[in-house]
């Protein structure tokens, strides 16, 4: 069984940054897949970035050039790292990893607000 928690979520003023975990309870290099999502109250649960085994990154449009998604597979983290924040990334922040299944993180909320 694989444990994804998420931490590093909170409030925060608009223009801001905040940095986001996801530890995992095993090697992240056997993770072909991973993600952060994020679903907003009434919304679906959309894709922000991801990151393959092999590095490569994907980026919502709304976050590219704000969002930065990592790996560091010495700690089984990937982190997501959010400069410029806007009210509209006002959201429950999910972690997914994939091998031959997924797996989901509980969340964590990021509010942006002043």
């Amino acid at each position: 069984q694989v444990r994804l928690v998420e931490s590093g979520g909170g409030l925060v003023q608009p223009g801001g940054s905040l940095r986001l975990s996801c530890a995992a309870s095993r090697s992240i290099g056997s993770f072909t897949f991973m993600g952060w999502y994020r679903q907003a109250p009434g919304k679906e649960r959309d894709l922000v970035a991801s990151i393959t085994s092999g590095g490569i990154t994907n980026y919502a449009d709304s976050v590219k050039g704000r969002f930065t998604i990592s790996r560091d597979n010495a700690m089984n983290t990937v982190y997501l790292q959010m400069n410029s924040l806007k009210p509209e990334d006002t959201a429950v922040y999910f972690c997914r990893a994939r091998m031959f299944n997924d797996y989901w993180g509980q969340g964590t909320q990021v509010t942006v607000s002043s």
